[in-house]
């Protein structure tokens, strides 16, 4: 009997035709796919060598007609190109796949109002059950928390502790461990390089490298501006090496930490000898940086598994449920070390 490979070109047998094949009913082919409890083992192992051998594909839109739900979730992303937002998408993606969801990504470039619209027209389109959004910008922020929707809505970036439907990454705790590390290495005062603070979680790096100087009743070291890219980390870290004051910096993303690298090389400025240096984000290539990255991981695939499940809980009807923070880690390498002795 030809496989389903030979059979690519015919039509997908019905599903009485499988029943037939299997000698069960209709209904107990219907149970095998839904994976009802209800189905004895061998039965269910008979319908399913049925189902490979005539190569049948479940109709979704019958499905979708018959159950009124899609099987889908419709995710809106901006900035793809950064670290963060792909990985995010990605493990929303992968979550959402192993929750038995297919996710409809579709990516923004300035999450106007009018890109918001055509995208959330587009998912409702497609017959999603629920949207998870990812966003950063404080104004993307707020329009996102204005929609209003037949169906569920999450967030997975730029959110705070409590906040209901959202799950996100402790980002003022990433920051804490980060300056919290150069400090008890010894460093009093820690240089910051900043993300663009119109984005909610560079000002929340932002104020977790502040809280971990208050803490010790310490005042925070410079504060430099950047805009997430390694460019104006090197504008950055040309400053720092012409300020004999400090002795380490905390870059808010892995990217601006490189820039910060490679200035400091230029310059003859030793790492961690004269100026240590943390970043966040703990992109692949940071353990193979010069020297390697100290760095905080964002834990991307815990937050994917989070924002799927805290999805679920509200198509289960639990109103506005509320997830905990993914707590992110510090990886430790060669680029801090204690201050110099002067």
């Amino acid at each position: 009997m030809p496989g389903p490979r030979e059979r690519s070109g015919r039509r997908s047998p019905s599903m009485a035709e499988v029943a037939a094949q299997a000698g069960v009913s209709h209904q107990t082919v219907s149970r095998v796919l839904n994976d009802s409890p209800l189905v004895k083992d061998d039965t269910r192992a008979r319908v399913l060598a049925a189902i490979e051998e005539m190569g049948y594909r479940r109709n979704n839109a019958a499905r979708m007609l018959a159950t009124n739900r899609s099987g889908r979730i419709g995710m809106i992303s901006a900035h793809l190109a950064l670290h963060g937002p792909s990985m995010i998408a990605v493990a929303v993606q992968e979550a959402g796949h192993d929750a038995g969801y297919d996710v409809s990504l579709v990516g923004v470039s300035d999450f106007s109002p009018e890109s918001l619209k055509g995208a959330v027209d587009r998912l409702l389109d497609e017959a999603v059950e629920a949207l998870v959004v990812a966003v950063a910008h404080t104004t993307a922020t707020e329009r996102a928390l204005s929609l209003h929707l037949p169906v569920p809505v999450v967030l997975v970036q730029g959110v705070s502790a409590g906040q209901p439907m959202a799950a996100g990454i402790d980002q003022m705790a990433g920051a804490f461990l980060a300056t919290e590390h150069l400090l008890d290495l010894g460093h009093r005062h820690v240089a910051h390089v900043t993300g663009p603070l119109e984005w909610v979680e560079a000002g929340q790096r932002r104020a977790g490298w502040r809280d971990a100087h208050a803490r010790r009743d310490l005042l925070p070291g410079r504060e430099l501006a950047g805009d997430w890219s390694a460019r104006s980390g090197y504008d950055a870290g040309q400053r720092i090496a012409d300020d004999p004051d400090v002795t380490a910096v905390f870059a808010a993303n892995d990217a601006m930490a490189l820039g910060v690298l490679r200035a400091l090389h230029e310059r003859g400025v030793d790492v961690p000898g004269r100026v240590s240096v943390v970043g966040f984000d703990d992109v692949p290539e940071a353990a193979y940086y010069w020297p390697g990255l100290t760095t905080v991981s964002q834990e991307f695939s815990v937050l994917g598994r989070s924002a799927v499940a805290l999805t679920l809980r509200a198509l289960a009807g639990e109103g506005e449920p509320v997830a905990d923070l993914v707590r992110p880690s510090l990886v430790v390498r060669a680029s801090s070390g204690a201050p110099a002795t002067r």
